[in-house]
This record gives C-alpha cells, sequence and structure tokens, in this order.
C-alpha cells in the first residue's frame, strides 16, 4: 500500500509498505530531505531505504515487552510491525506518521497529542480483554512505545500519561522512579517527575508527557549514528562532538548531571535511546538536552544484593569509571540531600516485597554513594 511519511503537515517521501510484514518494500519521490529522521543517510542513488526501515520498524513494540505474546495472539497479529500502520505509526514521543496516499488526512485530525485514542491496545497489553473483543480498535500510541516493561498510554483530565509497571520479584521498578525524581528535585536536575500509583496490588510509575504537539524527542542514538565516530575518539566525546555540529545547546552540563544521577542510583540502562535531545518538529531548531526520564532499571532492583558492583551504559561498563567522566561538579550541593536516608525508607515502605532490611540497605547505598560524589568534588 502506498503512503507519505508525514513530519506533521510536511510530505516527507512516498514509499511503498508490504502489508503482509509492515515493512518499507519501496522509495518512491522525496519532498523535504531537511525532515528526515535524524540519521537517515542519503546516497547518490536517494534515500538510504535499509536504514529508513530499521527506523520504521523500530518504532514498534519491542519483541521483548512483557506479555507481548499473548497480546499478539489475542489480536491474531504475529508481529508487532503490523500494528504501525493501524495507528497510521502516530506516536507521542515525536510528529513523524505515515498518510494514505491521496487520503488527504492532516495531522490535526489524527495526533493522538489533540484527539482521543482507543484503550483496547493498552488493556490486551495489561492481559485484559477488550470491552469489544470483537472490534477492537488499533488507534493507539502504544502500537509505537518502546522499551521492554508492560506500559501504556493514558488520558486523564485531557493530559496524556505514560503508565509503567515493573519486574520480577521485587517489582520495584515504579519505586525506582519516584526515589530518582526524589533526588533530581533535590538537586534541582531538570527530569521528568513521576509519582506512584496502584492498578490492584501492582504498582506502577505515572508521568505526564513532556513532548508536546510542537516538539519532538530525538535520542541520542539518533545523533550517535548521524555522524560518522572518528576511532581516536571516545563515545561520549564523539556524541558532544555530534550535538556540537547540529547546534544542541547545553549538552555538557546535562550530561554531567545525569551521570551523576546514574552513579547514585547504580542506573544499569541508561542507554542511547532513553536520554535524547528535544527540538522542534516543524523548525528543526534544537532545544536542547531532554528531561531525564525512564530510571527505572536501578537501585539494585532485581538482585538481594544491594550495593554490590552492577554494569552500567552507555560510555563506560562501570559506575567508577562513568562518573569520571563528568567534567563540572560545582552545581552539587550535598546540603539538598539532608533527609534522603528517610525519603526513600518512606517511597519502599509502599512496597509490599520490599522488607525493612531491603529498605534500609537501599537508603544506605543512596547516601553512601552521595558522598563518593562530593569525594570527586573535594579530589
Amino acid at each position: 500500500m502506498k503512503y507519505t511519511l508525514m513530519h506533521k503537515n510536511i510530505p516527507v517521501v512516498d514509499m511503498q509498505i508490504d502489508e503482509a510484514t509492515g515493512t518499507i518494500i519501496k522509495l518512491e519521490d522525496v519532498h523535504d530531505i531537511q525532515h528526515l529522521p535524524l540519521g537517515i543517510s542519503t546516497q547518490k542513488t536517494g534515500i538510504d531505504r535499509k536504514a529508513l526501515n530499521d527506523w520504521w520498524t523500530g518504532r514498534s513494540i519491542p519483541a521483548s515487552r512483557d506479555g507481548i505474546r499473548e497480546a499478539l495472539e489475542k489480536l491474531e497479529i504475529y508481529s508487532t510491525t503490523l500494528l504501525l500502520t493501524k495507528c497510521c505509526g502516530l506516536s507521542l514521543s515525536d510528529q513523524y506518521w505515515v498518510c494514505p496516499k491521496d487520503s488527504g488526512l492532516r495531522w490535526e485530525a489524527v495526533n493522538f497529542f489533540y484527539n482521543d485514542f482507543s484503550k483496547d491496545i493498552g488493556e490486551i497489553l495489561f492481559g485484559l480483554e477488550p470491552k469489544n473483543p470483537k472490534q477492537i480498535n488499533l488507534m493507539s500510541p502504544d502500537n509505537t512505545s518502546d522499551g521492554w516493561l508492560r506500559k501504556k498510554w493514558i488520558i486523564a483530565d485531557g493530559i496524556r500519561y505514560l503508565m509503567k509497571g515493573g519486574s520480577g520479584v521485587y517489582q520495584q521498578e515504579p519505586f525506582n522512579e519516584i526515589i530518582a525524581s526524589a533526588i533530581m528535585r533535590r538537586l534541582n536536575i531538570p527530569h521528568v517527575p513521576y509519582v506512584l500509583i496502584f492498578d490492584g496490588d501492582k504498582p506502577y510509575s505515572l508521568c505526564e508527557n513532556f513532548v508536546t504537539p510542537d516538539t519532538e524527542l530525538v535520542p541520542a542514538w539518533r545523533v550517535h549514528t548521524h555522524f560518522k565516530k572518528d576511532n581516536q575518539d571516545s563515545n561520549i566525546k564523539h556524541l558532544l562532538r555530534g550535538c556540537e555540529t547540529l547546534g544542541i545547546p547545553g549538552i555538557r552540563e546535562a550530561l554531567d548531571k545525569m551521570l551523576v544521577l546514574d552513579y547514585i542510583i547504580a542506573n544499569e540502562d541508561r542507554h542511547y535511546n532513553n536520554f535524547g535531545f528535544i527540538r522542534n518538529a516543524e523548525t528543526l531548531e534544537w532545544l536542547g538536552a531532554a528531561p531525564i526520564f525512564d530510571s527505572g532499571t536501578s537501585l539494585w532492583y532485581n538482585t538481594r544484593r544491594v550495593g554490590s558492583p552492577v554494569e552500567c551504559k552507555p560510555f563506560r561498563s562501570s559506575h567508577i569509571e562513568q562518573i569520571k567522566l563528568a567534567e563540572d561538579l560545582s552545581w552539587f550541593n550535598s546540603g539538598t540531600l539532608v533527609g534522603l536516608f528517610d525519603e526513600i525508607v518512606e517511597i519502599l515502605s509502599e512496597s509490599d516485597e520490599a522488607d525493612d532490611k531491603r529498605r534500609a540497605a537501599i537508603a544506605s547505598a543512596v547516601t553512601e554513594r552521595c558522598g563518593h560524589i562530593n569525594d570527586k568534588i573535594l579530589s
């Protein structure tokens, strides 16, 4: 079937998508090459179709998502890629979408920032039966949500929120998001605030969408792959060089603050797709770093050995080595962290899976790591 890749109401490129696989099989007329997704290279023969296809299929729900196999069985669909065109590829993270050729659809009529969306996919992903199983509505931003934890978008009082669960024995990731929010609030680090909610006996984190109808999130991976890496450059230097070339402001300071947070909470999964940058979707003006989000895979969430060394990402595999990459820590004020131990214990007190010993161990490990930041400042 023929579609036009759109950036809001700006046509980018005409293409054909295979209805059997959900993949792009042919590119046709190019309308605006400047509005291609960042990192899609152009060749003498035109746009790199494989790169565009990787970007397109990468918008789909990952196969590792908790409960996705059962959800696909209910939908009688064998691949999450096939869900993309069912929602026009629309997302609540950026402004790209695919418009059926000659349909005359406008972004204003279909986007999820202004318009309601179906709850069916979200309910199925949470293991629930949709209200009308025979007429499942697939028009939902849940079709383009990433990550392996169970999650769904909801609307409350007109505001779009992402609801995300936990994993394993401790179901700790939602609590970790609240703790990370508390630390960043105290240290005045730009972040997405999270709150804790319960659905039945299961904890979930809830955060408001920080992308607006005029802006979009560009993951760091898109910048990282947009430029050829010099063999002599470290990964962080390569990313900083790319940001400087693109004109993205304030990135060195933002990365320093992210590195500090991730050290304090022993974050194991700060990969290139869960931090990034904000730009205006129409003018392509870079506004700066995105507020920090998605910090749940931390605080020894899946082990009893609280305080033990864990691997980290994205620039080093060791937290001790990675924190050394922070250049300016003059902003770090340990005085704002007074009382953090008690706040962490209080947050974790709502967990049925974490006993008093585990709560105290996590709070102690965090406060100890905060002290390490002071040691680095004084050294």
